[in-house]
């Protein structure tokens, strides 16, 4: 059974696109935004010299920087005033949203409406402040303590730690304030957006340099022709395989009883409750990675005078290492549960369907209702879970053959950018949709108007 944003879907062509002025207002203010956005991370910090970190980071490509330049856009690479990028953000709007099913005073808040939702997220704004504030002090000392060659800090001091912090937190909450602007007047979720339009930004000198390894043109890190093809095909086979996945859905029936309307008796309803197979997002490859990444951030503070079991531990959780493939795979099933058990609670659910009268067949709404929900959500979430390992790790065990291929053909990156697609035309389907009902309205209007 196809959806009604599906069989629009069809229907959709540039003459409705060409009527739809509210929609093409939101789609320039949301590429405008985005410019902005793409025009910060070329400006680099203050106090830096730009052409001494890119050489240092040639050399750190596949590690702890690559991996962090995924997300930034480039930003790191440059070490721009975006460097951070939204990730904080992403970081302590997890650490929130556990922290709610944990602390009661949180939880309640949760349940007040607008003006709990308003106040939990200035408490996440706060805890982006203070993480932002730790992650940019830890990269001004790493700036400070890199040796060898032309310093990268001209003056390094505690001015410059000072001048550093403050311009990397001030991005990061810019970036915060430009994707809400997105949400509100553009298009998508501004916050994804941002994420998607830097990785999209570097995917075209990523496959660039796939091609030239392919070549043989990049001297001792060259690519078996085969190896090239393969990595290209398993790439449209991953997208194609996120698409199905990130649309595949349980639909559990959902019945009304006939309700008396005035003197009108109504004939029972039946509705569908979907239940997406993944629930979690990407969230839960994102946290997994960040955690992992730890270790080479602190030993990277430090700087040489870090002791030798945080070396030897930053060595073993560097990506493309089997216990960082290890790891990043569990840690990955495990965000799964926890994550999906947060943003969608089963006792919630089963209480909102007993409160509009709402009832699942064969099951007595509250309790054994939620049971029901909770077994059905279980078995989901561990396909799902699998699927977010499967499309992380395929990558990465590549990588582990080949650590030449290009960090920015990883499954974190595919699964971000096929799900912020799949949300965004949505969207646009949505305002396209609603924009075909508001034209069938005023013509009903007119036409009533005449007779």
């Amino acid at each position: 059974m196809t959806s009604a944003a599906e069989q629009f879907a069809s229907n959709i062509n540039l003459a409705s696109f060409a009527k739809a002025e509210e929609l093409k207002k939101r789609i320039l203010f949301t590429l405008g935004a985005l410019i902005v956005y793409r025009i910060g991370t070329y400006i680099p910090l203050p106090g830096i010299n730009p052409e001494a970190f890119s050489q240092q980071f040639q050399s750190q490509t596949g590690g702890l920087l690559g991996t962090l330049n995924i997300f930034a856009g480039g930003a790191v690479e440059r070490m721009a005033i975006f460097a951070l990028n939204i990730m904080p953000y992403i970081s302590a709007s997890i650490i929130v949203q556990l922290m709610t099913s944990v602390i009661p005073s949180l939880e309640k808040l949760k349940k007040e409406g607008e003006q709990g939702r308003r106040q939990i997220n200035q408490y996440t704004r706060y805890l982006t402040v203070g993480l932002a504030t730790l992650q940019g002090y830890f990269i001004a000392i790493n700036l400070q303590n890199s040796t060898g060659g032309v310093p990268i800090v001209a003056e390094p001091g505690p001015f410059f730690l000072v001048t550093a912090v403050v311009t990397l937190v001030g991005g990061v909450m810019f970036l915060l304030w430009l994707g809400e602007q997105i949400t509100a007047r553009g298009i998508g979720n501004g916050v994804s957006l941002i994420i998607f339009a830097g990785i999209v930004a570097e995917l075209p000198r990523a496959a660039a340099g796939l091609l030239a390894l392919g070549r043989g043109t990049a001297g001792a890190q060259s690519l078996p022709i085969g190896v090239v093809i393969l990595v290209i095909v398993m790439s449209f086979a991953l997208i194609t395989f996120v698409v199905f996945m990130e649309r595949s859905q349980r639909r559990i029936v959902v019945q009304y009883p006939r309700r008396q309307v005035g003197m009108r008796m109504t004939q029972g309803e039946k509705s569908h409750l979907p239940l997406k197979l993944n629930t979690a997002g990407v969230i839960p490859p994102i946290f997994a990675s960040s955690l992992l990444l730890l270790p080479a951030t602190m030993a990277g503070a430090i700087g040489q005078d870090s002791p030798e079991w945080l070396q030897n531990l930053q060595l073993w959780f560097a990506p493309g290492r089997p216990l960082y493939v290890a790891l990043y795979g569990l840690g990955i099933l495990g965000f799964t549960f926890v994550y999906t058990s947060v943003v969608f609670n089963t006792q919630d659910v089963s209480d909102n369907l007993k409160k509009y009268g709402g009832f699942i067949q064969g099951y007595r709404p509250g309790a054994r209702t939620a049971e029901y929900l909770d077994y059905v959500l279980t078995r989901l979430t561990v396909i799902g879970g699998l699927y977010l390992a499967f499309v992380c790790l395929m990558p990465e065990f590549l990588r582990m053959a080949y650590p030449s291929i290009p960090v920015y053909l990883g499954g974190t990156s595919l699964l971000i950018v096929v799900s912020v697609t799949l949300d965004t035309v949505g969207q646009i389907q949505g305002h396209l949709l609603a924009q075909q009902y508001e034209s069938l309205i005023k013509k009903s209007k007119l036409r009533g108007g005449k007779k």
